[in-house]
């Protein structure tokens, strides 16, 4: 069920514009307004999810299709071949500053470790 003040929800009803670069029935990819390497997109459900901490065992199949659309934007991007990274902050002190579910698809540039 989709909340109403999530601004992640109303990117995925289509109340709020986002640069989408992949959209299906269970998922949307969409570029970060405030990108953090020259190719940022996120990943998140269509249906409101809080974290990752909130998934139980019958949204493994959700989870999966996730890393895949992760996975699809990033060869669609380029960044199969040189590498990138995928993130899923959790709560305040792992950086999570919308309360939805989103990978991170981050590339373009080369990844230090460990980061933040």
């Amino acid at each position: 069920m989709p909340s109403e003040d999530c601004v992640f929800c109303r990117i995925a009803q289509g109340e709020l514009p986002a640069t989408v670069v992949h959209e299906d029935d269970r998922a949307m990819a969409f570029e970060d307004l405030n990108p953090q390497a020259p190719e940022h997109i996120l990943v998140i459900p269509r249906r409101h999810t809080t974290s990752v901490a909130s998934l139980e065992e019958e949204d493994r199949e959700l989870a999966g299709h996730l890393v895949l659309v992760a996975a699809r934007v990033a060869r669609e991007r380029g960044l199969d071949s040189s590498g990138y990274r995928v993130v899923a902050n959790v709560g305040e002190e792992g950086g999570q500053t919308v309360p939805h579910l989103h990978l991170h698809v981050l590339g373009g540039r080369s990844m230090t470790w460990p980061p933040g």
